[in-house]
């Protein structure tokens, strides 16, 4: 798709340049008195916890932003093909993979050896996170990206839409109440910034909050959470452009390097003629911002002009540019609880995103980091608010997202000083070896991580099972679910099987038969599903409620080898009766392909067999023997109610 031809244009990009509009400005709404969940901030974390939430209409949810409405121009840009596993599961990835820039290569320049003070490409390679993943690693307008979440909100059966312009005054813990689940110890002040000159106060009582509100973010200020690291040191420009230039990699992310001048990023943005540009400008004083600075937009083009000499760079337009500080810095604890927590308390308030871990945005981690933050919390706070699980699972998401936050924190540190000329701090050596090759060493060693691919979390109560890990050892444990395709006995479609691990709060178990046939009441698979369907032990007869539909809790799949399978030889739970008429599900069942055999490619034990256990956040909780029924009920006892 083409777009932004006659200027930068935000909105929907399925409506032309020429017509289309940015989202309206909503009307303001009173913020409710009282409700289970506030999420104070409406980034990417802020959006994902809601969307997540809207989808249950027993838990009452809000979310109050300090901006006047949504985003119009995006701050990052670049969307991990793990992020794009997370919104397949809020059933909008396609559009966002019809609608990017699909980052296929990367060129790497560096001074001309003998014209020193031109630039001269060494060579250009494939993107090393090519396969990671069935999605493509992506660049779009982050604004793009909420809208499609605040769309997602508004359809869902709640209805759910944020109140903007609304700024934290005043937050309150009370620690009386904190460990009273029932009670509602959270008072949060609010002003209503409408422009009028008597600003509005609302008040707003909660039982958990989530601050999602930014690298300054007024939530962790109210916990008195610090933020620990390095401070800003360094200064860089971010700007999106329409240009004409010579450059011929203007369409290819490029790492430039020049010998006097500093470095350049370019990244293609979507639409086919915008482009990002971060361009390195100069070590910060103690204590000196970016802002202070007082830099223009056309200092920092003039920048990028001399570091890429001897192309030239005509700029048309800027659509959005601002100056960033490099700092990595990670709060001292996610949630309200102690740090270690001896007391064993159940936290109620937590911060997530930029609220937490403050960085780069270089390597496109910021959203990539922050997006996955509230995607862990959010099913777990549902879990805890519905009654289906202990509420000691809430004190799993600062465990499993700080392991991975100080992960980015030390990959940032590295790479700033990787894309960097000069030194990143005045403790580091007085001249940075300038050298892309190191770069390309480091993408290549961290393709999983800047994916978001190989982000694990193990070991807990809720990702263990390491004992069973050769029974299908392309399924990770504690990374996420590495999808596949199977086809669909009922129907013959062809289907990707991570894509059934919808962010709807269920679990997932799929059923992967050994050489045995399934429809045989002696093998391995058919007293599974025998034991799930009717054991008074089994885990879908202890915490599915009689009154809902088999799989409201748990979601089970057949994977099976055997390719002439019929459903009306299976047993009945694969392909249950549903809803109020007794539809069957003919969705459940499905069998390997000749020559793209999931057995083969996820390295399933053929003889063997086993299940693998998928969390609500799409990541591998388990895998166990098809024989271990004791065992599986045993990891749901762990941490669910019945």
């Amino acid at each position: 798709m083409q777009f932004h031809l006659n200027g930068f244009k935000p909105g929907n990009y399925q409506i032309p340049d020429a017509v289309r509009e940015p989202s309206p400005i909503q009307p303001i709404l009173d913020l409710p008195k009282e409700v289970d969940v506030l999420i104070v901030g409406g980034g990417p974390a802020g959006l994902t916890m809601a969307r997540q939430l809207s989808e249950f209409t027993d838990i009452t949810t809000c979310l109050a932003d300090l901006e006047e409405g949504p985003l119009v121009f995006g701050r990052a840009d670049g969307i991990s093909c793990r992020t794009m596993e997370i919104m397949e599961g809020f059933n909008c990835s396609e559009m966002i993979a019809k609608e990017s820039y699909r980052l296929n290569q990367n060129t790497f320049w560096e001074p001309d050896t003998e014209q020193p003070k031109n630039i001269k490409r060494t060579h250009k390679i494939p993107d090393a996170r090519i396969g990671l993943s069935e999605f493509p690693h992506g660049i779009v307008n982050q604004a793009r990206l909420h809208e499609l979440l605040l769309e997602g909100m508004r359809n869902s059966v709640t209805k759910l839409v944020p109140h903007y312009s609304r700024k934290l005054v005043e937050l309150d813990v009370d620690p009386n109440l904190t460990q009273d689940l029932d009670a509602h110890p959270i008072t949060a002040k609010f002003e209503l910034n409408d422009g009028s000159q008597s600003p509005k106060t609302e008040t707003i009582k909660a039982k958990y909050i989530v601050g999602c509100d930014g690298a300054r973010s007024a939530v962790r200020r109210g916990l008195s959470i610090s933020l620990e690291g390095d401070s800003a040191n360094k200064a860089w420009g971010v700007m999106d452009l329409l240009l004409v230039t010579d450059f011929p990699d203007i369409r290819v992310k490029s790492f430039i390097q020049s010998k006097e001048h500093g470095a350049v990023m370019t990244i293609p943005r979507e639409g086919g003629y915008l482009c990002r540009f971060y361009i390195e400008l100069g070590l910060l004083e103690n204590g000196q911002r970016a802002g202070d600075l007082n830099l223009k937009a056309e200092d920092v083009i003039a920048k990028a002009q001399q570091i890429m000499h001897p192309y030239k760079l005509d700029v048309k337009e800027v659509a959005w540019w601002s100056i960033y500080e490099v700092g990595q810095r990670i709060a001292q604890r996610f949630d309200d609880t102690p740090i270690d927590n001896p007391e064993n308390l159940i936290p109620r308030a937590f911060v997530a995103g930029d609220a937490c871990h403050t960085h780069s945005p270089k390597g496109g981690w910021g959203l990539n980091t922050s997006l996955p933050d509230t995607f862990n919390l959010g099913w777990k706070m549902a879990s805890v608010l519905q009654g289906k699980c202990k509420p000691e699972l809430l004190q799993t998401y600062s465990t499993e997202r700080r392991k991975v936050a100080l992960q980015l924190i030390n990959a940032d540190k590295e790479l700033s000083k990787l894309v960097a000329t000069r030194p990143t701090s005045n403790n580091d050596a007085p001249e940075a070896k300038t050298n892309t090759a190191d770069i390309e060493k480091f993408m290549a060693r961290q393709n999983g991580f800047v994916s978001g691919t190989a982000i694990e979390y193990y070991p807990s109560y809720i990702s263990t099972g390491i004992e069973n890990q050769h029974l299908a050892s392309g399924f990770k444990i504690g990374q996420r679910f590495h999808s596949a395709e199977a086809i669909r006995v009922g129907d013959g479609d062809r289907q990707h099987l991570g894509h059934l691990n919808k962010a709807d709060g269920r679990w997932r178990i799929f059923v992967f038969g050994n050489k045995q046939c399934p429809t045989e009441a002696s093998s391995d698979s058919y007293k599974l599903v025998e034991f799930l369907a009717n054991a008074d032990t089994s885990p879908i007869q202890k915490y599915t409620p009689a009154d809902t539909d088999i799989d409201s809790i748990f979601d089970v799949y057949g994977v099976f080898q055997q390719q002439d399978l019929s459903i009306d030889g299976l047993q009945d739970f694969l392909w249950p009766a549903k809803g109020k008429y007794g539809l069957r599900d003919y969705e459940k069942v499905f069998h390997a392909e000749k020559g793209n055999d999931i057995f083969e490619l996820r390295n399933v034990n053929r003889s063997e067999g086993c299940m693998v256990v998928v969390r609500p956040d799409q990541h591998i909780a388990n895998i166990l023997p098809l024989t271990a029924h004791k065992e599986l009920t045993a990891f749901f006892d762990e941490f669910m109610i019945r």
